[in-house]
């Protein structure tokens, strides 16, 4: 007690007036950019010497000094406006870093100190484990989606007495009752499809009585240890609600489709399901996402039930366990597969649901007003529910200097040199000290591509939602499409050309007025940063559009990469040994076993033969010659799969315990990063052709 004394005494009366002072003394241009490069240099040598966690919590101090500073300099020193048309738009540029600032000290709370949340196993004797209800919602998706997601559910290594599985269907269709009869599982409907996915889950809670309750989205596979994974910890922890696992995607969104191009970058969903939801667990605050989540049955009915306020019922629901007292768990383990966005549109459609239900959150239950939450869980919902604000602030940042090139207007007061020995230290520091905390999970420069393919979109429904949280209603994204060819969505990314078309005409004519200056009258140093800040968002804002060259994707089923023995049976009856490289649902691909003896025209393929763990079975199939002709593989398409069959398929394909074990992107180096998005622009607009980096755990061979 007398320690943390002494502590508290010595950071309110030592340390803190040394933070101040390093915030707000008043420095000439000159010795501002010695101490800017004293920190940089300071920060870069630690970081060479030393990997541990408490020097990146050094320099994470000292990123945070550095923009604090810069925004008291910002806030004294440049809001000094010759017109009322530059202080207005003045003041919506501080206002947009403000923004930024806050998300910034938010972010950096949330992903200072992350919990890594080991599995808790389940105890040996069985009859101790609790009954298990497994909903998989669904409303307009295709069965054939929707098949695999239940065919491995009953994978899951739990017993059948104690784990059952419902189809619960709001598209109310008769193929989906009879696939439900066939599989031998639960089908849930309802007369009116009120609430949307909140109300069809509220609904199935009163037919069904599961101590848990297990929800996947219809196109969300799970391995075989789910249940085994999840359920140990509300044994070791009666007051636990939800444990939530992250939501991985085998097949490819847009922008790693048509941007990044076969190379290998983390997906846009990686920090939030690494550092930000390892770093909410630490301070009880995870999220609910929706589906890969098992959560208490009693927990819910204390709450009344999923929340049915807002169009992101998943976090909304949440908060409410967190704000009633009750823990909730992140596992960091990838235990389910699901299908990403297919198209830019559906991308859109999507981040707009997400968009719009947090700004909801924010207006109706914002975490910072009402009871039950601590001050660490607040800020984790704030950073979240502030976050899809975004959309403003960054079309701010794109037309600013596009003002000064067109216009003149002068938004910073001051000179350029002055400016930028604060600025210069904020941004590199900023970089840095993401780059060092989440680069493994993040690459710099990549996070404002992924804002600016949205902003144009989402500034309106986030604004209208504000103001008016009712409006709009729920859209369910549509998976399993396919791109029958390549084209470009112009009407995605139209805004995104107009403003590529008003920056590239502001740098022209910024250019024109270096080269002509007594004409325009224009001032070089202002100039100059204006235009070279107006190309690197045009860089980025190219690659952003970039994302709506779509590729073709004529494949109805993923192919993924398996490689595992096999016996091919040709009509005579003759057996060859061979090896399988990949597999889909509907066909595969193996090492081509011809020789002199056999003639696969004269004696064609009938049957494959393929061993699981616990089962062998064999499938009709036939042989498939590709487009582009023969080559060394011999390709097979499937006939007549039955259910059986298919499960067995899933089993293989999906439920493996070790399906989705991958190993760590590299650390991010930002002028790699960097580097990496002009060629990735390059690749994009010469036409390169995509290559899968889709990956799937090998399968050890059978002898």
């Amino acid at each position: 007690m007398k320690n943390h004394l002494l502590i508290s005494l010595f950071l309110i009366f030592v340390a803190l007036p040394i933070l101040i002072l390093m915030v707000v003394a008043p420095m000439s241009t000159h010795n501002q950019f010695i101490y800017g490069i004293t920190m940089v240099t300071t920060c870069f040598v630690a970081h060479f010497m030393s990997k541990k966690h408490f020097v990146s919590l050094g320099i994470l101090l000292v990123a945070v000094i550095s923009s604090t500073r810069y925004m008291f300099f910002r806030v004294t020193q440049t809001l000094d406006f010759p017109s009322w048309i530059d202080m207005i738009f003045g003041y919506l540029l501080l206002l947009a870093e403000i923004y930024i600032y806050i998300v910034l000290l938010l972010s950096f709370f949330q992903l200072s100190w992350a919990l890594k949340r080991k599995i808790v196993p389940l105890p040996k004797d069985t009859s101790s484990w609790p009954t298990v209800d497994v909903y998989i919602p669904t409303y307009n998706e295709s069965l054939d989606v929707v098949k695999d997601t239940v065919l491995a559910a009953q994978c899951m290594e739990y017993p059948r007495d104690k784990m059952k599985i419902y189809i619960l269907d709001d598209g109310k269709r008769k193929e989906f009752a009879s696939f439900a009869t066939e599989a031998n599982v639960g089908y849930i409907t309802r007369t009116q499809n009120d609430h949307a996915k909140a109300g069809n889950l509220n609904h199935a809670m009163k037919l069904t009585d599961g101590e848990l309750i297990a929800i996947f989205d219809c196109d969300h596979i799970a391995t075989k240890i789910f249940l085994q994974s999840t359920v140990g910890a509300f044994l070791k922890d009666p007051k636990l609600s939800l444990v939530q696992t992250p939501h991985h995607f085998y097949s490819p969104d847009p922008i790693q489709r048509n941007l990044y191009l076969g190379r290998d970058i983390p997906a846009e969903n990686d920090l939030f399901y690494g550092p930000i939801q390892r770093g909410n667990d630490n301070w009880n605050a995870t999220f609910f996402c929706g589906s890969c989540a098992v959560i208490r049955r009693k927990a819910l009915d204390e709450i009344g039930g999923f929340a049915v306020e807002t169009v992101t019922e998943d976090a909304h629901t949440a908060l409410r366990l967190q704000r009633k007292g009750w823990k909730t768990a992140y596992l960091d383990h990838i235990l389910a597969g699901g299908l990403a966005t297919e198209r830019l549109v559906l991308h859109l459609q999507q981040r707009n649901r997400w968009a719009r239900g947090m700004v909801q959150i924010f207006r109706l239950d914002n975490p910072l007003l009402g009871r039950g939450l601590t001050l660490a869980q607040r800020l984790c919902y704030l950073s979240a529910t502030m976050y899809f604000f975004f959309a403003i602030p960054v079309l701010i940042f794109l037309f600013t200097p596009v003002l000064y090139l067109l216009f003149g207007v002068s938004i910073v007061h001051g000179s350029v040199e002055l400016l930028l020995s604060y600025a210069i230290p904020h941004l590199i520091l900023s970089i840095f000290a993401a780059s060092r905390l989440y680069g493994k999970y993040r690459y710099s420069f990549w996070g404002p591509i992924y804002d600016l393919v949205l902003s144009f979109h989402l500034v309106l429904p986030t604004v209208v939602t504000l103001f008016s949280p009712h409006h709009g209603s729920f859209n369910v994204t549509d998976k399993g499409d396919t791109v029958d060819k390549s084209y470009f969505d112009a009407l995605s990314v139209r805004p995104h050309l107009i403003a590529w078309g008003i920056l590239f005409l502001s740098i022209v004519i910024g250019s024109l007025k270096l080269f002509i200056p007594n004409y325009f009258d224009a001032q070089l140093e202002p100039t100059i940063l204006n235009i070279a800040w107006t190309v690197f968002n045009l860089v980025l804002l190219t690659a952003a559009i970039c994302v709506a060259r779509e590729t073709a994707n004529k494949r109805k089923t993923v192919r993924l990469y398996v490689e595992t023995p096999v016996n091919i049976y040709q009509e005579s009856g003759h057996c060859s040994r061979t090896l399988m490289r990949d597999l889909s649902m509907t066909g595969c691909r193996v090492d081509n076993f011809e020789n002199g003896e056999l003639n696969l025209d004269e004696d064609p393929i009938s049957h494959i033969e393929i061993k699981t763990e616990k089962h062998t079975f064999c499938v009709p199939v036939e042989r498939v010659i590709p487009a582009q002709g023969r080559d060394e593989f011999i390709h097979i398409r499937f006939l007549d799969v039955d259910i059986d069959s298919r499960r067995e398929f899933v089993r293989l394909l999906f439920a493996r315990a070790d399906t989705w074990v991958r190993p760590e992107y590299k650390q991010d180096n930002p002028f790699r990063s960097f580097i990496t998005i002009l060629g990735c622009i390059k690749d994009s607009l010469t036409g390169k052709r995509h290559q899968d980096n889709i990956h799937i755990a090998v399968v050890e061979h059978n002898e």
